[in-house]
């Protein structure tokens, strides 16, 4: 099942099919490792949802929820 980052539950993995958005924020995310093909699972959440931190490529990474919304995973 294909769905947005900030959709996932804690614990929830998958692999990321699609970076959505445009200009910087893309290009960040690509600069952070978060691409097509990679794996990832969703480690934990802020109360509010916002920030995530993600275990992605073996290292911890946050992002904020805007940025979460940007990249399309299929879900394991």
């Amino acid at each position: 099942m294909i769905k947005m980052l900030s959709e996932f539950a804690v614990g929830e993995s998958g692999t990321v099919k699609a970076v959505k958005g445009e200009g910087r924020v893309r290009r960040r995310l690509f600069d952070m490792g978060v691409t097509p093909g990679a794996e990832l699972t969703l480690k934990k959440k802020a109360p509010l949802g916002d920030p995530i931190e993600i275990m992605i490529r073996g290292y911890e990474l946050t992002l904020r929820k805007t940025e979460a919304a940007c990249v399309e995973v299929e879900s394991k």
